[in-house]
């Protein structure tokens, strides 16, 4: 199935120079007054090694159907991540390699689509958006309202996002799981 460079998702399975890689990190970039580009770092699931590499917005990129199971995150030890399917409570167990950037979103009890080819899983689907809690950040100010000045927020999960003057530590806030960017509290 093609799709447009501009669709492509952390976690997506995608058919590039002939062999399966799997979408690590999307940044969609324009710089100054040139065209705008999505930058995309990609793990090839044959070899294991990670590259980056540029996609015009206009280009069409072959996105490779896998099998979905939805699993239920249980916890981190270390560098392996244990899931749970929710209809037959079947443990198992992904290490970091494997989930990439996706580990800065994982909540105890998430739901998540990990995606299997050939048997073997190789990549994981997240919500759109998750809620997490912020640990880390400087004093909220009272009389803050919206507006275009952010400060970093240290969540749960240890990802650092920016977000208005009013949140303070203790606050959840949705969070866009594609951009990695502060949507509202939660």
């Amino acid at each position: 199935m093609a799709i447009p460079a501009t669709q492509l998702r952390p976690g997506m399975i995608i058919k590039h120079n002939e062999q399966l890689h799997s979408v690590f990190k999307v940044e969609h970039r324009t710089p100054g007054n040139l065209r705008a580009f999505i930058q995309a770092k990609l793990r090839n699931l044959k070899s294991g090694g990670m590259f980056e590499h540029r996609f015009r917005s206009a280009d069409s990129i072959e996105k490779v159907i896998v099998d979905e199971v939805e699993m239920e995150f249980l916890y981190a030890d270390g560098d392996d991540y244990y899931f749970m399917n929710p209809e037959d409570f079947e443990q198992m167990v992904l290490k970091s390699a494997t989930l990439g950037d996706t580990i800065e979103y994982l909540t105890p009890n998430l739901k998540i689509h990990i995606s299997y080819y050939d048997g073997n899983p190789v990549g994981v689907d997240l919500p759109t958006t998750v809620d997490l809690l912020v640990v880390e950040t400087e004093p909220g100010l009272k009389s803050a309202t919206a507006s275009s000045v952010t400060k970093p927020a240290k969540t749960e999960t240890g990802l650092v996002v920016q977000v208005p003057p009013f949140i303070n530590e203790g606050e959840k806030i949705r969070v866009d799981t594609s951009e990695g960017t502060y949507m509202s509290r939660a």
